[in-house]
């Protein structure tokens, strides 16, 4: 604003004329020495053509140095036309008025209200050539260079945004499952189940049974209290169902697993619990009842394949129980079938 006020655009204008007196005083000198090119070559002239023709040897010497200076001169002549159209371009008087003019209403319509940020941008892009930029992050500042048209440089300093940190949190779903799995698990166990499912920390960690609880802490989610024992079906982990049941913990997980045995997840990944009840006590048995089977004979018995008959004894539609002792250990299957048929006869 302050170079395009009167005052400035004056010393632009006065600048221009002397710049233009410069030209012309360059011009002067240039035409000075065309001139002196031309009386060269014709002075040089005249002697050839006074030389007589007897005097071969002389007339040539001549000959060759008014070649030389008419070369000379057309070098001059045309240095000359070139510096003539490198002269800048004469502000007429009525240029020269309206850029004072200019000069005095431009403060006021850069804040008109009429004008808008874009027609106060496109004047900038009128106005500057070129923007430098220096980001000093850890200084929080940036230092700009413009150049404006006209060769004039303004440099400033630009204070930057001191941007506040992302905070660091959990994700939202590892929380949420935390806080079920805190009502049924120790924080080690809580650990295992998480790292399981592929979860990290924050700060992309592993957990671990005091990361588990620093995290429980933060949210306010209360510590695992062991329950008091029921006595109608407690919950109990593979390991010590398979000690009451005397069996193999690989096996009741297999069976688990196979769907003969019910079993309880709090969540995909965690430890399988299963429920002790008096029903579940009776599917283990030392002895098989009467009228129990293995697999090979009940598949023979009922015609059905063996998958198919492993389906009903979990949908519950054939009764099972499973041998834990003596040589031949595993599954026994209930045979007789009490519902008639169309094929039963009624006497």
């Amino acid at each position: 604003m302050e170079a395009l006020e009167p005052a400035g655009l004056q010393a632009a204008l006065i600048a221009a004329q002397q710049l233009e007196a410069d030209h012309d005083a360059a011009l002067a000198q240039w035409r000075l020495a065309v001139e002196r090119a031309r009386y060269e070559a014709e002075k040089t002239e005249r002697r050839y053509r006074a030389v007589e023709p007897e005097n071969r040897l002389v007339a040539r010497g001549l000959e060759a140095e008014w070649e030389q200076r008419l070369w000379e001169l057309d070098q001059a002549q045309a240095e000359l036309a070139r510096r003539q159209q490198q002269r800048p371009a004469m502000l007429t008087a009525g240029e020269r008025h309206a850029l004072l003019a200019l000069g005095q209403d431009l403060r006021r319509v850069w804040f008109a209200p009429s004008t808008t940020p874009r027609d106060q941008k496109e004047l900038l892009r009128a106005l500057l050539e070129e923007v430098i930029i220096a980001v000093f992050r850890d200084e929080y500042r940036a230092h700009l260079t413009l150049r404006w048209r006209g060769g004039r440089l303004t440099e400033l300093d630009v204070s930057l945004p001191r941007s506040r940190p992302a905070t660091v949190r959990t994700d939202e779903d590892t929380v949420a499952l935390l806080r079920r799995l805190a009502a049924h698990y120790p924080d080690e166990i809580i650990a295992g189940i998480l790292n399981r499912q592929g979860r990290t920390t924050a700060r992309g960690l592993r957990f671990t049974a005091n990361l588990v609880g620093n995290t429980r802490r933060n949210w306010q989610i209360p510590r695992f209290e062991p329950r008091p024992e029921s006595p109608a079906g407690e919950l109990l982990s593979i390991k010590q169902a398979a000690i009451l049941l005397n069996m193999a913990p690989s096996t009741l997980h297999r069976w688990v697993n196979d769907g003969f045995v019910a079993g309880e997840q709090v969540t995909p990944g965690a430890p399988w619990q299963i429920r002790m009840s008096d029903d579940l006590r009776r599917q283990f048995v030392e002895e098989a009842p009467e009228g129990h089977v293995v697999m090979q004979e009940a598949t023979k018995v009922l015609g059905l394949s063996r998958q198919t008959v492993l389906q009903r004894v979990k949908r519950g539609e054939l009764d099972a129980v499973h041998v834990c002792h003596g040589r031949r250990k595993g599954l026994r299957i209930k045979v007789i079938d009490n519902q008639t048929d169309l094929f039963t006869h009624i006497s």
